[in-house]
């Protein structure tokens, strides 16, 4: 995945689809075309409905493909261009997060290890809280020290099942 920078205070056009997904209705949001939210019902952290500007499927074909691919159990890694606003501090636990494997764990004290700063861990639990594009960028692959479920914006369920799904022990 490439994560294109959106740091500018340049007007962008955002759009937004809603998809249906084994979790229920996912929101999907661009901004200039490119991927920018992915959000689910009931999620903490969930920007308001006005701010994903006028609903239009066009953007989002490459996305939907993908994360079609990817509920059949078809796609391991995602492929796709991502623009991320945040903090340098969250776009840089963000882009860990990427590269945590398919079916694999990492804890927040390993994340902040990979980091350089060990002593982050709390920080990088923040900021995976505050990841826009569940799912995609799997922040439901970060659990506690003792491999224990923790937090998670979709909810504990949802992240427990993902996980199942990723470790071959649940289908959808």
């Amino acid at each position: 995945m490439r994560m294109a920078s959106n740091d500018s205070k340049v007007r962008t056009v955002k759009q937004h689809t809603v998809i249906d997904s084994p979790y229920g209705p996912l929101t999907l949001v661009a901004d200039d075309g490119v991927l920018c939210g992915l959000y689910m019902v009931g999620q903490r952290h969930r920007p308001p409905e006005e701010t994903f500007g006028e609903r239009d499927d066009t953007p989002f074909g490459e996305v939907t493909d993908q994360l079609k691919a990817y509920f059949e159990g078809e796609l391991k890694e995602f492929t796709l261009e991502l623009r991320m606003s945040g903090t340098p501090f969250q776009r840089s636990v963000w882009e860990q997060l990427c590269r945590i494997p398919y079916g694999e764990t990492r804890s927040y004290g390993e994340l902040a290890d990979a980091l350089g700063n060990a002593g982050a861990s709390r920080a990088v639990g923040l900021a995976n809280g505050k990841n826009p594009i569940g799912i995609i960028v799997p922040c439901h692959r970060v659990v506690g020290a003792n491999g224990s479920l923790t937090g998670y914006g979709g909810g504990l369920d949802r992240k427990q099942r993902l996980l199942d799904f990723e470790s071959g022990t649940a289908l959808f």
